[in-house]
């Protein structure tokens, strides 16, 4: 608003009037965007924290994750086509069928509900990403060419509050967990249906609120692919766009950044969880140990999206988180074992912290990255991540 006000001087009063609405019209669409993640997320996320601990039948839980993760990878080399295709916003509430669903097979987990909703997460789970990184990059991007505002410093902020509000999701959901296996019930006919339930709603109220997003098709968020005559001619078009960047040097220096940051998120989400957490704290712990890094998570995230203003900041950025995870990763190898009494509480409740401090850092550091680096590339890369 400063930007609009400082400009009252040179534009009329009807353009002043004009741009405070475009101004409200970009970051209402933030705002949607993220308040519909949180209410999908924070379902998803705590159901997630749970599987290796809850679905521990012939390691079902760990197995349906590996599968969805393993489908997301394959999946994301089309998912740009997809994108491409449905455009951001219809991509994105695609995506939330997916959750859906792996919810839904939740209420009866067996390795036939498991396996197929796991793969087709993964599918919508590549999809809902790439649409997400596509639309908030192009509403960033038009609010600052229409505010004349600096276009890293407004990515950086656009990608601090999503992904602050998305680390939120660890905090509701856990506490929401929290309260509803408080009791210690942890059968898929116990507690953990009537969570389930709980989920299967917040997830439907995200959708219908995902619907209220404004079309970016047309504004920036189409990349480098010009749409060709024919679906084959498309794809080997988005085939050859995929591989190009790749011989980027640019590229090429943050792809260890794409992978560390899938890497640390795997171990908090099951290692973590299974090793750290429940042998210290019981299943009911997951919840509450996975809330703390939810709230340390996002209050990074904000923090980290504020100070964001290009590619010197983001390094130094990046540092500090990487730096607060290697503290907890030598604790874990050299010194930590589970132990009774406030101690044992306390610790994993610390690592659990420290870890959000470092996940806040990747998440919004990357896509800020992204956003900077790759303006003509945006839709393909997010695919490539």
């Amino acid at each position: 608003m400063d930007s609009v006000d400082s400009r009252d001087e040179e534009s009329p009063l009807v353009v002043s009037d004009s741009q405070s609405k475009t101004l409200q019209n970009h970051t209402r669409d933030v705002h949607i965007l993220s308040c519909s993640f949180l209410l999908i997320f924070l379902a998803y996320g705590a159901t997630q924290n749970l599987e290796s601990s809850v679905n521990t039948d012939e390691d079902l839980g760990t197995i349906a994750l590996g599968i969805l993760y393993l489908s997301f990878t394959i999946f994301s080399l089309i998912a740009s086509l997809v994108v491409r295709m449905m455009g951001s916003k219809n991509a994105l509430i695609l995506g939330t069928t997916g959750y859906w669903l792996f919810m839904a097979a939740n209420l009866k987990p067996r390795w036939s509900t498991m396996v197929p909703a796991s793969v087709y997460l993964g599918f919508a789970a590549s999809v809902i990403w790439v649409g997400q990184g596509t639309y908030l990059t192009a509403t960033a991007r038009s609010h600052a060419n229409d505010n004349n505002l600096h276009e890293g410093t407004v990515i950086g902020n656009f990608n601090g509050e999503f992904w602050g509000m998305f680390a939120s999701h660890q905090f509701a959901g856990n506490l929401i967990t929290l309260a509803l296996l408080k009791s210690g019930t942890e059968g898929s006919t116990g507690g953990t249906t009537l969570l389930f339930i709980v989920f299967l709603c917040s997830m439907t109220l995200g959708t219908i609120l995902m619907c209220f997003l404004r079309r970016r098709d047309g504004k920036g968020e189409e990349g480098s692919l010009e749409p060709a005559v024919g679906f084959s001619s498309y794809a080997v078009s988005l085939s050859k766009s995929v591989i190009t960047p790749l011989f980027d040097v640019r590229m090429l220096l943050i792809i260890p950044l794409f992978v560390y940051s899938g890497l640390q998120q795997a171990f908090v989400w099951a290692e973590f969880t299974k090793y750290i957490v429940t042998p210290a704290l019981g299943v009911s712990g997951v919840g509450g140990s996975m809330a703390v890094f939810g709230a340390f998570d996002a209050i990074c995230s904000l923090a980290a999206g504020r100070l964001t203003s290009g590619l010197s900041s983001i390094t130094w950025i990046v540092s500090g988180g990487a730096f607060a995870q290697v503290i907890v990763l030598l604790w874990i190898l050299l010194k930590y074992r589970v132990t009774s009494g406030v101690l044992g509480t306390i610790y994993p409740l610390l690592m659990a912290a420290i870890w959000g401090i470092g996940d806040g850092v990747f998440n919004t550091q990357i896509n800020a990255l992204i956003g900077i680096l790759f303006k003509s590339d945006t839709v393909i890369i997010y695919s490539i991540y």
